[in-house]
């Protein structure tokens, strides 16, 4: 059923849903777009609609090839709404839940793409805030470029900071991603354009991998690790390549790069990776992951409805908005606590993700204390038959009238 939106639009067709609204196919004065109706407990919430009138100048001004333009925001009674450019294809992850993970030059053409996007965004003085796969739209009308990549887009600009109200997210809450969300966020620091180089090098590493470095598990660990673990190398990767990858989610917001020069690195080492094709690794056995505390973080429990974890556990973003579906559209961007400093100091869920080349050993973690059990046992075993296999070679090779005395200076250990 058409839906009006202001005097201008009429909304269509539901393309998705998300935490934050529902995005409809929809009809302007100038042809097709794309409407971002916001939750109705949103737009019934003054400071939220003040900061949503404030904001309007920077999102409209925000123009470039690589970005999703805001053409509009509609109050209108109970609607609350971005009109965008209406992108004909998919997002990023969608194809990544279908092909688990892409070809380097294909991965690096992507997110140099998003990091052109960053830099006119960062240069106009707008923070995205909420990086991700769901957040990178792919241009099936577009050129094809390296690795046959399309065009790629980055949209849901303003969302995240639309959200992040002073009363909705106090100085003891975190709006964003998990998987995506940068130490110093985790640290409850303001977010500058650093955080979106991390997120964008974490996007980057899920697209090789098939999965993010810190993620998996319970949304507290997953917030643990970003600040205490190192990420672990990606096996079968140029080291140009990884140095890009592992500057980019250094713990030191300052260390990282800025976007525009990201884009151009990014850029140099595509030569290097044409007809490469997508890494053999494996991740943590799904089988051997502990299992996920449920609930909210510890000391937290008016948080208990937005931070427990749906019992089963998938790849790539960890899910956080009660009954979300995994469809394509989602938006798991959410406010939870920031740990406290002994609860960031590490733990039985606080190891990073070892990647490794398919069918090479597993190394010890504290996640897979199971199948370092079995190890253990296996190893015991084997060390129990070698005693009683020496016992028993001693035995025989002992004199016969005193088995149990060893053999003097001059004994020979043969037969007579």
């Amino acid at each position: 059923m058409a839906r009006k939106i202001g005097s201008r639009y009429t909304a269509h067709q539901i393309l998705g849903r998300g935490s934050a609204g529902t995005v409809w196919l929809g009809e302007g004065p100038d042809g097709p777009v794309a409407i971002k109706l916001l939750r109705e407990d949103l737009s019934s919430d003054e400071e939220l609609v003040g900061r949503f009138v404030g904001e309007r100048t920077a999102l409209l001004g925000l123009e470039h090839p690589r970005i999703v333009s805001v053409r509009d925001l509609v109050v209108d009674g109970s609607n609350l709404a971005l009109v965008m450019d209406l992108v004909r294809g998919t997002d990023l992850r969608t194809r990544l839940e279908r092909e688990r993970r892409l070809a380097p030059e294909a991965a690096v053409a992507v997110v140099a793409d998003v990091a052109d996007a960053l830099a006119a965004a960062h240069a106009a003085g707008v923070v995205h805030r909420d990086v991700k796969p769901e957040n990178v739209l792919l241009d099936m009308d577009g050129p094809l470029g390296p690795g046959n990549s399309h065009p790629a887009l980055l949209t849901d600009f303003g969302v995240a900071k639309l959200i992040d109200v002073p009363r909705r997210s106090r100085a003891t809450k975190i709006i964003g991603t998990p998987d995506y969300l940068a130490p110093e966020i985790v640290e409850g620091l303001p977010p500058r354009a650093s955080v979106d180089i991390y997120a964008l090098a974490t996007v980057l590493y899920e697209l090789l991998a098939g999965f993010t470095p810190f993620g998996g598990g319970h949304p507290g660990a997953v917030l643990r690790r970003h600040v205490t673990e190192t990420v672990v190398p990606l096996p079968g990767i140029p080291e140009e390549l990884w140095r890009l990858i592992a500057q980019c989610l250094s713990k030191a917001p300052a260390s990282r790069l800025r976007a525009a020069e990201l884009a151009e690195r990014l850029r140099e080492v595509l030569p290097l990776l044409a007809g490469m094709p997508a890494l053999d690794v494996e991740d943590v056995d799904p089988e051997e992951e502990p299992e996920a505390p449920q609930g909210p973080l510890p000391g937290d429990p008016a948080d208990a409805d937005r931070v427990a974890p749906p019992a089963a556990s998938r790849r790539g973003a960890v899910p956080l908005v009660r009954g979300s579906r995994p469809d394509s559209n989602r938006d798991t961007h959410t406010s939870m606590r920031v740990p406290e400093p002994d609860e960031l100091a590490g733990g039985a869920l606080g190891t990073a993700r070892a990647p490794r080349a398919a069918g090479a050993p597993r190394p010890g973690s504290a996640r897979n204390r199971p199948a370092a059990a079995r190890r253990r046992a296996v190893t015991a075993a084997g060390l129990a038959v070698a005693a009683a296999a020496a016992a028993t070679a001693w035995w025989l090779a002992a004199p016969s009238g005193n088995p149990s005395a060893p053999p003097g200076p001059g004994a020979s250990s043969a037969a007579p």
